[in-house]
């Protein structure tokens, strides 16, 4: 604690018995090291992808919450700070009458796993489309004020139907996510469809969603059901069309969002920064 900026090395470890705990150990090193290369946080958080995810998934996520914090520091819109907890903590996805609502995977689970639902436990197993309830914990403009009490909780529900302003608020959250890292300014819109049957461009995100883009950009088939899983298709333009790839500069960059079959939601945040089309000067 005295020198935390120490090189620690190999051998220093070895007297430790429990194998668990020397592991844990190496990889608390390891992350200390990577970030003291960096220098900054966004600089370990983007070094991770290019050379190997060698940290625990915990880690990387706490490094995009912290990130987010900087990015929504003075923030007031209750709705922008719930949206962003899509970027680094898992949700749980319910669809019901054409209603996407997102809660807290973590919570949902304890709730589940004890004697009473409760109200968010009803609300994900039961729920029958009215998305603006303030009984049923879903929060938009009118209740957004709840957050406050309950941030740290994490037992509030985002609804991602196309047209609910808390889908306006994520993609708020990711223009201001690419521009932090990148210095590009971009809009993002939701859209219902795509239209363009050979679209130029598509980044998945998360691992489901990169599946079914990809699966359709080559033209395969794909079945309904799998096809429910998208939750959120986006059109991504670029304010400069010159800072894309030239041999698609003005092109329309589509976006999805995906729940896996377990109806799990596991964002990738990453992929906005390295699956963008930019130009490599």
């Amino acid at each position: 604690m005295e020198d935390p900026q120490r090189p620690v090395p190999a051998r220093e470890l070895e007297p430790v018995q429990d194998p668990d705990a020397k592991h844990n150990y190496e990889g608390v090193l390891r992350f200390r090291d990577r970030l003291l290369k960096s220098g900054t946080l966004e600089g370990c958080y983007m070094g991770l992808f290019k050379g190997g995810v060698d940290i625990p998934p915990l880690f990387v996520d706490q490094m995009a919450h912290v990130t987010l914090r900087n990015i929504l520091d003075g923030c007031d819109d209750p709705l922008r700070l719930r949206a962003a907890e899509i970027f680094f903590r898992e949700q749980k996805a319910t669809i019901q009458d054409g209603h996407v609502l997102l809660a807290d995977l973590e919570t949902v689970e304890m709730h589940a796993s004890g004697s009473n639902y409760g109200s968010l436990g009803r609300l994900i197993v039961e729920a029958q489309g009215a998305t603006a309830k303030a009984n049923l914990d879903v929060l938009d403009r009118q209740n957004a004020a709840l957050y406050w009490e309950r941030e740290s909780r994490h037992d509030t529900v985002l609804s991602l139907t196309y047209g609910r302003p808390a889908l306006d608020a994520f993609c708020r959250n990711m223009e201001a996510w690419i521009f932090h890292f990148l210095n590009i300014e971009v809009r993002i819109h939701p859209i219902r469809n795509i239209e363009e049957p050979r679209w130029a461009w598509h980044i998945g995100l998360d691992a489901e969603a990169t599946a079914i883009l990809n699966a359709l950009w080559a033209g395969e088939q794909v079945d309904a059901g799998r096809m429910r899983r998208i939750l959120a298709l986006f059109r991504l333009e670029f304010a400069e069309p010159r800072e894309m790839r030239h041999d698609i500069a003005g092109r329309s960059v589509y976006l999805a969002l995906a729940a896996d079959e377990n109806d799990a939601v596991r964002m990738k945040p990453q992929n906005l920064l390295l699956n963008l089309p930019i130009h490599e000067t």
